[in-house]
């Protein structure tokens, strides 16, 4: 007898387009019922804009040049340290060896150290010090992160979005932006952008005013915030004068030692950029030579404005006390005058 065959029912029941053909197997039916079974999209989706698959990753916006250029990472951070830096001395250095910078950035330490010290004495817990920074930078760079800070907002769009009108039979009737993401979308507002670049290249023929500085090696002292103190302090060290005062021998032996000595004459002092503006050599020492730094100016600003205040005042009340005046004396003398007539009058009374 020959063996018997069982085959399944289920798995050889026609299904879907195919029920002509009396055997299909069961994967074949189930993804033909899926088929047929797929549901209708949702009436957000028929009625509004899908929106654009993005082209980058939120994380790696597109850039100008490759960000993974060594140049391009020095130009977006220089310019962070120029938002973030109000304070910014600008030296001029000339083969200065590796032992001389340590022994320069060693003294600035020292020296901003005892300006926070002072301040704490006083009440004054910034510590400052900390967050001031010696530093060398590749001058061209530094030049056109300068002109990106300057002359580019990435708070203001750059170029206004194109706008597609809707057919207006549908319910969203509106306008929908243009918000493919191009090299040129306005949503990368980014340092290392097209946007930053074009504003950079259109704006060449306006002045920083430090151009004829960005020539040569440069090196930077930046300050997180405007010190008058630390600024004094630090000019002591980099650069003495006669309002700036080197330490004695006796007070720091290390500043007098060779390799800090010979470092010292290879710095030159440049000028600053304070809160945008630029200040030349003199500038910049006259703003380390305020009394009493940022508390001092502030107190004689006070004083100006009460004299001012005051000197309005005494202004506006001296027509009134001058009127005053004349009306007191003009009453005295109309009194003095009466006095005689009437002294006068009782004696020729007395005769008669």
């Amino acid at each position: 007898m020959p063996p018997r065959v069982r085959f399944q029912p289920s798995r050889l029941r026609p299904a879907g387009p195919r029920a002509n053909n009396p055997y299909i197997c069961w994967q074949c039916r189930h993804a033909s019922l899926a088929s047929a079974t797929t549901p209708a999209p949702p009436i957000e989706q028929t009625v509004s804009a899908v929106p654009p698959i993005s082209r980058y990753p939120p994380t790696q916006p597109p850039s100008h040049k490759p960000p993974e250029f060594r140049k391009s990472q020095l130009h977006r951070q220089y310019q962070s340290l120029l938002r973030s830096s109000p304070l910014i001395v600008l030296f001029q250095h000339n083969n200065i060896k590796a032992t001389e910078w340590s022994g320069i950035r060693r003294e600035l330490n020292s020296a901003l150290q005892n300006v926070d010290e002072e301040l704490a004495q006083q009440g004054d817990n910034t510590y400052l010090g900390s967050g001031m920074k010696l530093q060398i930078v590749q001058t061209g760079i530094f030049a056109s992160a300068m002109k990106v800070v300057e002359f580019w907002n990435p708070n203001f769009e750059q170029e206004t979005p194109t706008i597609h009108p809707v057919d207006p039979q549908t319910a969203s009737s509106t306008s929908i932006e243009d918000t493919k993401p191009t090299p040129l979308d306005p949503g990368f507002r980014h340092g290392l952008s097209e946007q930053a670049y074009r504003a950079a290249q259109q704006n060449k023929k306006l002045k920083i005013g430090l151009e004829p500085l960005m020539s040569g090696p440069i090196a930077l002292l930046t300050f997180p915030e405007v010190s008058p103190q630390h600024l004094k302090a630090a000019l002591s060290i980099l650069s003495p004068g006669k309002d700036f005062p080197a330490p004695k021998r006796r007070a720091n032996p290390g500043y007098h030692e060779k390799p800090v000595q010979d470092g010292l004459q290879k710095l030159m002092l440049l000028g600053a950029r304070v809160e945008g503006k630029v200040f030349d050599m003199e500038g910049a020492r006259w703003i380390g030579g305020i009394p009493g730094g940022l508390s001092g100016l502030r107190a004689q600003l006070v004083a100006m404005l009460s004299g001012v205040g005051a000197g309005i005042t005494n202004t506006l009340e001296a027509a009134s006390k001058s009127l005053y005046l004349t009306m007191e004396s003009r009453k005295t003398q109309m009194e003095e005058e009466g006095k005689p007539k009437e002294a006068g009058g009782v004696g020729e009374a007395k005769k008669e």
